[in-house]
């Protein structure tokens, strides 16, 4: 590869992913105002942030790839942000009990060399069981996932909170839609298995 690739996220998760794929990359925190603007669909947020990202890192890296992502949850058209304490958590999962919340990835793919951008939105769809309480706080004992949008880790024990799982790539609902990414990366010239 000729080209530096670069994870514009400080999110463990997402370099554990991309380790997955076998090439050496950068990673950077980016700099990103996550707001949402006023009257800006989910769908429109994940893609316009995944694709602020991967421009906040670029001038640190003028010739290079640059990957960007930004996922939220949504339920009944209302984003779950990520909780940050056990009660909001607790809320969050008692609304999803027995019901279908969609993840919505937004994944950029950068050229800082060209200016140019591969953004797309991938959905993923997480059916939960229905959630007793007692189920519900010991999930989160155990987990503590506050800082995770939806107040669940489907990596780690939060996989038992859920009925079924309907989307094309799983590792987006981890926050980096690979099958995309390596369609995207393959678009912009590099061979993953060269």
């Amino acid at each position: 590869m000729d080209k530096t690739i670069v994870l514009a996220s400080s999110s463990p998760y997402r370099r554990e992913l991309l380790d997955k794929l076998g090439f050496a990359y950068r990673s950077k925190k980016p700099d990103v105002d996550e707001t949402p603007l006023p009257s800006e669909s989910p769908e429109e947020l994940v893609a316009r942030l995944a694709e602020a990202k991967a421009r906040a890192v670029a001038p640190h890296f003028p010739n290079a790839l640059i990957i960007g992502s930004d996922q939220v949850a949504v339920l009944d058209g209302e984003i779950l942000g990520k909780p940050g304490t056990k009660a909001r958590a607790m809320e969050q999962l008692r609304r999803a009990s027995g019901r279908c919340v969609t993840f919505l990835t937004g994944l950029s793919l950068y050229n800082s060399a060209t200016d140019t951008a591969q953004t797309e939105v991938v959905p993923f769809d997480v059916h939960f069981r229905t959630l007793s309480e007692t189920m519900i706080d010991r999930y989160l004992e155990r987990e503590q996932p506050f800082n995770c949008a939806g107040s669940f880790k489907s990596e780690g024990l939060g996989i038992i909170l859920f009925e079924r799982l309907d989307g094309d790539d799983p590792n987006t609902l981890i926050g980096l839609p690979l099958i995309r990414l390596t369609r995207m990366l393959e678009q912009a010239g590099v061979e993953i298995l060269s």
